[in-house]
């Protein structure tokens, strides 16, 4: 009974901060509208550029959607919700299922309102196209949405906003959100071949024809695999001190 209340009342939250949900849906969703809108006949490595930087900004604006409770998690500590939580019978597998199928629905949002404006663009996929690139986002978000959690026990409210945004861009630019990879063979692209976000807009270019072979998968699972039981530990070790 508490698990499901506890899940609701932590998803009618999320939704019912209207300054915070309209902060994280409006920097992709803008950026999209003035950058696609002023190249919409443009094409970008033979890709129309309404499609390609609609697929650019959701991942873009999943990956911030997920890791932003880290935000939200650092601001309750200070205010004693975490003490709250730790005197009731939820358990810490409820609290993080809890944590992650919010941010999974401000990512599920920020596809969706993504998917409309590139439609008002002139995008045009196949119900197996759409059903593919969100069906793959949503899978390549996972340890970011685990992420999300860590940092927001581990950090502090004033150095959360930050470290958030700053491993967002970063995992951006490494993974090749904006269009350009740091490196394309050798050392250092294998290493990029190593991060979540690599495959994440891969994910997302599965809209563009690209595909998403099983590396892809491995490698995002195992960063779950690695994340959880770090999150978990941080977790314990930050509740135990209230």
């Amino acid at each position: 009974m508490i698990r499901s209340t506890y899940l609701r009342y932590e998803v009618l939250r999320n939704f019912r901060n209207w300054r915070f949900l309209i902060l994280t849906l409006a920097f992709p969703l803008v950026l999209y509208f003035t950058v696609a809108g002023a190249n919409r006949h443009a094409v970008f490595n033979g890709t129309a550029f309404p499609l390609y930087f609609m697929v650019a900004m959701a991942t873009l604006g999943t990956m911030a959607a997920v890791i932003s409770s880290g935000a939200i998690i650092a601001a309750d500590r200070p205010v004693g919700w975490t003490r709250q939580m730790r005197i009731t019978p939820l358990t810490a597998g409820a609290y993080f299922r809890a944590k992650v199928l919010s941010g999974y629905l401000r990512a599920l949002l920020t596809i969706a309102l993504l998917c409309l404006a590139g439609t008002a663009l002139g995008v045009r996929l196949s119900a197996r196209e759409w059903l593919t690139v969100v069906g793959l986002l949503l899978v390549g978000l996972v340890p970011f949405a685990v992420l999300g959690i860590l940092l927001g026990h581990m950090l502090s409210n004033d150095s959360t906003g930050p470290a958030v945004g700053g491993i967002v861009t970063l995992f951006a630019l490494l993974g090749g959100v904006y269009g350009f990879q740091i490196a394309k063979s050798g050392a250092i692209f294998e290493v990029i071949k190593g991060l979540p976000s690599y495959w994440l807009v891969q994910a997302g270019k599965t809209a563009l024809g690209g595909g998403w072979p099983v590396e892809g998968w491995i490698v995002i699972a195992a960063w779950t695999v690695v994340l959880v039981p770090v999150a978990a530990l941080v977790y314990q070790r930050d509740t135990s001190r209230v």
